[in-house]
């Protein structure tokens, strides 16, 4: 969290402290007090209400009048923020926040408004603060925690995941406010505040990527499928940064050392034109090398030095350059590949088919295990078997789904999908609008939304200065809602894939329908060193430092120069996730691959592999080789370094013919009929799953009499006694008009 023109004075914690001091108080008088601030957030006087609030927030914050040290505000937040949720604070926030959603008066106001500014969403953000700050500190886990701080987090996450207000889960009243916001029914709503806290809750509530990785190990015991065959998280930690491709302008200066008869640095590499790049890398190691060292390096394709960015999560300053080693000294790199390969059943039954038709002349469908098999096949047969062979989890949703034997397990992604099923597509074009808003290169239009009105004053800046100062908080503010979004959306992705295949399937269809590949395409074509390295933070401004520490005189040049940090955590990580989600929406999925080859996504991804960062190279290097096959011959022979690359670094599949091209998969025939197919898959997965009481009267009728008269029909208890008299009444005393029944036939 971040603080802005803290000023460090006295404060007074209201009536009732007798003038004494937060923490010289006991447990029993805080909670004391804590009641008495609950009792006056009931009022109906909106200021006092507002006072009262903020009050919870400087408690939230740490009381950090009374602290000495950073350390000291926050661990003093973290036994306030436990205390606070012991006491129902949270609760009765949530009825104050669905108040001010609901304020009908405020809104209208809102859109009559010319412009927006902070002083619109006052109450919002104080209520905001507050539930972001008791989700985030309560969601980490610390070692030093009491004992019923831990229980406290079960029942806080078991208490968010379930209906809390209106029948829904928290997060999807954080998706109403995010769709109001959209649709310029509440201009006045802060976006930032609201996605933090939506991600912060999602992550909460549904678990983040190494809780995801414990559940799908127990997904597969549970069905009895063989173990995962690596840890994907532990198995990219370990990955080296590779040296990018050369620029254009890089091969220039060699043809020129070349024409002077100068030692080329490097052996020249054909480059498509398309990939022109006119920045050097800054991240490069211009130090010489023998001719025999360029030659290894060619061999071996992009390798580099261990990138700081692998190591720590706290960038620290570059280190000194290191000496050169002499000729004789080699450094000894892990032989093999990173990944353990991936067979599918259909691979082995297409390669089995492709060389019994060689070898002997005819198939025998798709039998896997048939001893009519050639000799040489036979032994790669049971090797791809025993060893490589993967059945995902997707796989047996499909049968499940398919033969309608699916339990539906009442987990908390069931509960968000569910409650999202109705509006999400109003969801999903709302978080790519403010993703469009937010993106560098989108360029200011008049009828697009604002999603500055968090951060702009009331008073806009006279001085260079206050110019400066709000250009940072401006261009900070639209990095933090990239980053939230983007989030957001791979940890949605995630989740329901692991739930069910089909919620996935649905949501990424979604995405694809409203324009997701091309957005984050458009966002990545930008010059993404200059993104990655952006400096738009103030430190001293940061909190708890600027409310600890005694505030430093702030100048333009100080602005200028940003701080020490060689990266931007919070943009490397926002590419990261767009690249994963693009890599989520395109995989097997043929028709999106051509939408990468369409939008000429190719010069755009190699751009991309300037960033010397394993895991974001490992994605970029993915969604190239999906589409090498379409980009032509050419391409890829202009590109072999690239290629080198993907070999060394992308998991290797069975009949995965991605460096030539003859894949039959490639011809593009049927892309059309792959997503209507899928969509028809969804529609009646969600029809079975989750429409079964809806549109009654649109039922087809039972005609057959014994499936009629075979259903059982709950009576009432005393139907028994009256039984005789109905028959009586209705059956034996009511005579039959035979005569009127034939005429009627």
């Amino acid at each position: 969290m971040k603080g802005r023109g803290w000023q460090k004075k006295k404060r007074g914690m209201g009536e009732g402290m007798n003038d004494r001091r937060w923490r010289e108080l006991g447990v029993e008088e805080q909670r004391a007090y804590i009641m008495r601030l609950l009792d006056a957030l009931e009022v109906t006087d909106r200021d006092k209400r507002l006072k009262v609030a903020r009050a919870i927030l400087y408690l939230a914050q740490g009381v950090f009048d009374e602290c000495d040290t950073e350390m000291d505000t926050l661990h003093c937040s973290r036994h306030n923020i436990f205390l606070l949720y012991e006491m129902g604070v949270f609760t009765a926030l949530l009825e104050l926040l669905s108040m001010e959603i609901e304020n009908n008066q405020a809104c209208s106001s809102a859109v009559r408004k010319p412009a927006i500014s902070l002083a619109d969403s006052t109450e919002l953000r104080v209520l905001l603060s507050i539930m972001y700050l008791m989700v985030e500190a309560i969601r980490v886990e610390m070692e030093d925690d009491k004992p019923e701080w831990k229980s406290s987090r079960e029942t806080f996450k078991t208490e968010l995941a379930s209906p809390l207000c209106n029948g829904e889960p928290f997060a999807l009243l954080l998706f109403t406010m995010v769709t109001k916001f959209c649709s310029m029914n509440a201009p006045h709503f802060p976006m930032k505040k609201v996605l933090l806290l939506l991600w912060k809750t999602v992550l909460f509530t549904l678990g983040g990527f190494e809780e995801l990785q414990q559940m799908k190990v127990a997904a597969r015991e549970r069905i009895s499928l063989p173990p995962l065959p690596e840890d994907s998280i532990k198995v990219v930690r370990s990955m080296r940064a590779a040296s990018p491709p050369a620029s254009a302008m890089e091969l220039i200066e060699q043809q020129q050392q070349q024409k002077r008869g100068r030692r080329s640095r490097r052996p020249l590499v054909k480059q498509d034109s398309l990939d022109t790049y006119n920045e050097r890398d800054p991240f490069k190691n211009d130090d010489s090398r023998d001719e025999e060292e360029d030659a290894d390096d060619a061999d071996n394709g992009l390798e580099g030095e261990v990138d700081p960015l692998d190591r720590d999560v706290i960038i620290q300053p570059p280190p000194p350059p290191a000496p050169l080693r002499p000729p004789t000294e080699r450094v000894c790199f892990p032989k093999g590949l990173p990944w353990a390969p991936k067979v599918r059943e259909k691979d082995i039954e297409h390669f089995l088919e492709t060389s019994r038709n060689k070898f002997i002349g005819f198939t025998l469908g798709k039998s896997c295990s048939s001893v009519h098999s050639p000799w040489s096949v036979t032994p790669l047969d049971a090797a791809l078997a025993t060893r490589a062979l993967y059945a995902p989890l997707t796989v047996w949703y499909y049968v499940c789904s398919d033969q309608g034997e699916e339990e539906v397990e009442e987990t908390p992604a069931e509960v968000v999908y569910v409650g999202m099923l109705p509006n999400l597509s109003q969801y999903v074009i709302a978080l790519l609008k403010l993703l469009l808003a937010a993106a560098p290169t989108s360029k200011a239009k008049t009828d697009s939304i604002n999603i500055l009105a968090d951060v702009l004053p009331e008073e806009m800046p006279v001085t260079v200065l206050q110019s400066m100062k709000l250009g940072i908080d401006v261009n900070r503010h639209k990095e933090i809602i990239v980053k939230a979004i983007s989030a957001l959306l791979l940890l949605l992705l995630k989740h329901f894939k692991l739930n069910h295949i089909y919620q996935f399937e649905y949501v990424s269809q979604h995405l694809v329908f409203a324009n997701c590949i091309p957005l984050i395409l458009k966002f990545f074509n930008q010059n993404i060193m200059s993104y990655i390295s952006s400096k738009n933070s103030i430190c001293v401004l940061d909190f708890p430092h600027c409310v600890v520490h005694e505030m430093p005189e702030l100048t333009a040049e100080s602005l200028e120069a940003g701080d020490s940090n060689q990266f931007c955590w919070r943009n490397l990580f926002s590419c990261i996730n767009l690249l994963r989600i693009l890599n989520k929406l395109t995989k097997w999925k043929h028709s999106r691959t051509m939408m990468l080859v369409v939008f000429k996504s190719a010069p755009i991804l190699k751009r991309a592999l300037k960033v010397k960062q394993a895991m974001m190279q490992l994605y970029v290097l993915k969604l190239l080789k999906i589409q090498t096959k379409y980009l032509g011959r050419q391409w890829r022979k202009s590109n072999m370094k690239t290629m080198s690359a993907i070999y060394q670094k992308v998991r290797h599949r069975l009949n995965d013919d991605w460096a030539y091209g003859n894949d039959i998969d490639a011809r593009p025939w049927d892309f059309q009929a792959e997503e209507c197919a899928l969509r028809e898959s969804i529609e009646k997965f969600n029809a079975r799953r989750y429409d079964k009481n809806q549109n009654s009267e649109f039922v087809p009728v039972d005609n057959c009499l014994q499936s009629v008269l075979g259903q059982r029909v709950d009576l009432p208890e005393d139907f028994h006694y009256s039984y005789e008299m109905w028959l009586e009444r209705e059956v034996f005393s009511q005579p039959i008009q035979w005569e009127g029944l034939l005429q009627a036939q």
